[in-house]
């Protein structure tokens, strides 16, 4: 029987199946994927049951290892993305930049498909607090273009993506046009995925203060979504904080941080 983990983190960069025919293409154009990285593996059958394309990388934080599919090729990240706006949101708090308890009116205008949270307060106020909550937890499509039209549009968060360290993720659209596949529009590539959430939520010199990384963590772990995902997977007794998301087509896409542990983050 192997030995109890103390603390283990796995981090899950993007686990996605994108249309074949319509997927965006690779950062590079590799003969055949490669998969191997601490073990060899080949989902090709599997891309070919269900008719699309699988990405992910997973890697446990506390060894290195990592297990990679398709992870420099590019996929469309949907409402992943709320996970990084409720990011760069919380740096822009910490900066003097924005307030949590900051209220920001709700109108008809603001109203798009799945509003669980703005559409009930149309015509009063939510906090920027409330709206990243709602972004993160439930989806709140609303939510998170008022976000992002706070901290100014989609090339702003391109610019926060620059400033973690990441210079391939694209920011070019809000919801829910940003769930379309157009080119690169919009898409992330796994490995990339990883690398952020370890400079969140694991680097010493994440931008994120601890304060910052424990509440977006709780919204994450707090969602609901993806019953039938990854949390459908993993053991009980683990800890896991995720963003789901879902593409235009229906195929799902999961962005996430599943953390085992005794200790804190």
């Amino acid at each position: 029987m192997r030995a109890p983990v103390e603390r283990r983190c796995v981090l899950t960069g993007l686990v996605a199946l994108s249309a074949v025919g319509c997927s965006p293409r690779a950062e590079s154009h590799p003969a055949a994927p490669v998969a191997s990285v601490d073990e060899v593996i080949d989902l090709s059958d599997l891309e070919t049951r269900n008719g699309g394309r699988l990405g992910f990388v997973v890697q446990d934080a506390a060894t290195g290892r990592k297990l990679v599919w398709r992870g420099d090729e590019r996929f469309v990240y949907c409402s992943t993305f709320k996970m990084y706006l409720a990011a760069a949101t919380l740096l822009r708090v910490q900066l003097g930049q924005e307030r949590l308890d900051r209220r920001i009116p709700i109108t008809a205008a603001d109203m798009i498909n799945h509003a669980p949270v703005t559409e009930p307060a149309v015509g009063a106020s939510l906090t920027v607090e409330q709206l990243m909550k709602g972004a993160v937890e439930v989806s709140d499509n609303p939510a998170a273009n008022l976000l992002l039209k706070a901290m100014g549009g989609p090339s702003a968060m391109q610019t926060f993506y620059r400033s973690i360290g990441d210079d391939s993720t694209r920011s070019d659209r809000v919801e829910p046009e940003m769930n379309r596949l157009d080119g690169d529009k919009d898409t992330i590539l796994p490995n990339q995925s990883v690398a952020n959430l370890q400079r969140l939520f694991l680097d010493p010199a994440s931008p994120l203060t601890a304060a910052s990384r424990a509440l977006l963590l709780q919204w994450m772990t707090d969602t609901p979504t993806g019953q039938n995902r990854l949390r459908a997977g993993t053991p009980a007794d683990w800890r896991v904080a995720h963003k789901t998301g879902t593409g235009a087509m229906g195929r799902p896409m999961t962005s996430a941080c599943c953390i085992r542990r005794t200790g804190n983050l």
